[in-house]
């Protein structure tokens, strides 16, 4: 899922570019996994780890808000992290949002 092919490409005099993402709220869920990163993990590998998708690790990054770093891939290792499984639910509310 390409996230920014919802967003609104607008052009003005300085070029091309997309509107600001609205990222929903991720809900605590029974079905959600718990782990504790390495230090060689990566978010876009584990979004591939757990949802066969690179592209989807900004839901792993908004369910760990404050102990993820939203401006790199990468991801301090001994943290406990939720990864959340309902990720379908959370795409709708995304697309919702910035619709």
């Amino acid at each position: 899922m390409n996230r920014l092919s919802s967003l609104t490409k607008k052009i003005n005099s300085k070029g091309r570019y997309y509107r600001y993402a609205k990222y929903p709220v991720v809900p605590l869920s029974f079905s959600d996994i718990y782990i504790i990163t390495r230090k060689e993990d990566r978010l876009d590998l584990l979004a591939d780890q757990f949802y066969g998708d690179t592209e989807l690790w900004w839901i792993i990054t908004m369910a760990n808000l404050g102990k993820i770093k939203r401006d790199s891939f990468f991801v301090e290792g001994g943290l406990q992290i939720r990864i959340p499984q309902d990720t379908q639910s959370i795409i709708d509310e995304y697309n919702r949002i910035n619709s």
